[in-house]
C-alpha cells in the first residue's frame, strides 16, 4: 500500500466543510454517521461549516447541496446517506447531473478500502464524487463504519495541504480556470 508522505515545510489549511445526512428517520440528534463526520474533520483541524439533515428527495438534496455550493465560504460538502439500493435512496440521482466534472476515482478507492474493512458488501454503496463550480463535493454511505472508512481512508489525506505527492488543498486556487 502506498505510504503517506507529508510536506514538513507546508502549513496545514483548515478547510470549511458542510455535512449534509441524507434521511427519512433520522435528525440531527440520532444522525451518527454525520455526528462522526464533524468530529473526524473538526479533530484534524478543519471547521465545520454547517450539518444539517434532509429528507430522501432528489429536489431538496438539489437546493441544500446548491446553496451550500453557492457559498464562497464553503470548500467542501459531504453528504451521508442514500447512496444505497433502496427505493428511497436517491443521493447519486440528485447529486451527479450536478457535477461539473465527477471524480471516478473516489468510488474506486472507497470501494477498495472499505471492502478491506466489510468486504464484499461494499458493493451496496454507490459512493460518488465530484466538482460542482469550485466545490469538492463527496457523497457517502450512511453507516459510521462507511464515513469513517471514507475519512480515514481518502478523504483526511486529499483533504490536507502537507500531503504529497498531490491533494485537492492546492488545487483549489485553479479550479476555476477558464
Amino acid at each position: 500500500m502506498f505510504k503517506t508522505q507529508r510536506f514538513e515545510d507546508r502549513d496545514f489549511k483548515p478547510l470549511a466543510i458542510a455535512v449534509i445526512a441524507v434521511s427519512d428517520t433520522r435528525t440531527l440528534e440520532t444522525d451518527t454517521g454525520g455526528a462522526l463526520l464533524k468530529s473526524l474533520l473538526e479533530a484534524d483541524g478543519h471547521h465545520c461549516h454547517s450539518r444539517q439533515v434532509i429528507r430522501d428527495d432528489i429536489q431538496l438534496i438539489r437546493a441544500a447541496l446548491q446553496a451550500l455550493v453557492a457559498d464562497p465560504g464553503v470548500d467542501v460538502v459531504l453528504t451521508t446517506g442514500g447512496t444505497g439500493f433502496s427505493g428511497r435512496d436517491v443521493t447519486p440521482e440528485a447529486v451527479e447531473p450536478l457535477f461539473d466534472k465527477r471524480m471516478e476515482g473516489f468510488s474506486v478507492l472507497f470501494h477498495q478500502y472499505s471492502a478491506s474493512t466489510v468486504g464484499t458488501s461494499s458493493l451496496q454503496s454507490r459512493a460518488t464524487a465530484g466538482l460542482i463550480g469550485t466545490t469538492f463535493v463527496f457523497c457517502l454511505p450512511g453507516s459510521r463504519g462507511a464515513c469513517r472508512d471514507a475519512w480515514e481512508g481518502i478523504l483526511s489525506r486529499q483533504l490536507d495541504y502537507r500531503h504529497k505527492p498531490c491533494n485537492f488543498v492546492e488545487l483549489m486556487p485553479r479550479l476555476a480556470e477558464r
